[in-house]
C-alpha cells in the first residue's frame, strides 16, 4: 500500500466558542456543560434550543449548520457539517446521535482510504422529527417531517414524511398518517 501523501495530523483546537462567533444564535439557547463548538461562524442556531452535555458541533469552513428553533439535541451528540445540516423546528434528537456529511471515497486501492477525497452530502431534518437515541445518519439524506427514527438505526436514504422508521440499514415501518 502506498502511503505517499500521509499529512501530519493537527489540532483541530479545543472546541471552546464564544457567542458572538456564531453565524446567528437565537434568544434562549442552552449550551449544557462539556458542549464543544467548532467554526461557529458557519453554524445558525434558532430560538429556544437546547443542546445537551457533551455535544460536539463540528462546522466545517464551508456549508452551513442550521438548526431551527425549539429544538432539543440530547447529550453526546455528535454533528459533522461538512456538507450542510439543516435541521428544522421542534426536532427532538435523542442523545448520542450522529449526523455525518462527508465520507472518503474509495479511491485507488493502493492508498489508504483516509487519504482519498471527500464526497459530501447535505443531511436535512423536516419539522417536527423525533431521532432516537444512537441513531446514525449518513451523508446525503432527508428525513421528511414528522417522521420518527427508531433508537440506534442507521439512516442510509431519504425518509418519507409521517413515516416510523427503524433498523440498520433504516427502513420504513409503517406511516403515521391513519
Amino acid at each position: 500500500m502506498n502511503f505517499e501523501g500521509i499529512r501530519q495530523h493537527r489540532s483541530h483546537g479545543s472546541g471552546a466558542f464564544r457567542l458572538e462567533d456564531f453565524a446567528n444564535l437565537g434568544t434562549n439557547v442552552i449550551f449544557e456543560d462539556g458542549v464543544r463548538v467548532f467554526h461557529p461562524e458557519h453554524i445558525e442556531i434558532g430560538e429556544n434550543v437546547y443542546i445537551g452535555h457533551g455535544t460536539v458541533l463540528k462546522g466545517y469552513y464551508r456549508n452551513r449548520m442550521v438548526i431551527g428553533d425549539d429544538t432539543w439535541i440530547g447529550q453526546s451528540s455528535f454533528l459533522h457539517s461538512a456538507g450542510g445540516i439543516r435541521i428544522g423546528q421542534a426536532v427532538g434528537i435523542g442523545p448520542g446521535v450522529s449526523i455525518l456529511t462527508s465520507v472518503h471515497t474509495e479511491g485507488n486501492l493502493s492508498r489508504p482510504i483516509i487519504l482519498n477525497d471527500l464526497e459530501f452530502g447535505e443531511v436535512v431534518i423536516e419539522d417536527g422529527c423525533d431521532i432516537g437515541i444512537n441513531a446514525i445518519l449518513l451523508p446525503g439524506l432527508a428525513i421528511g417531517e414528522g417522521t420518527i427514527i427508531g433508537a440506534g438505526s442507521v439512516v442510509t436514504r431519504d425518509i418519507p414524511a409521517y413515516s416510523v422508521a427503524a433498523g440498520n440499514p433504516c427502513r420504513v415501518l409503517r406511516s403515521r398518517k391513519g
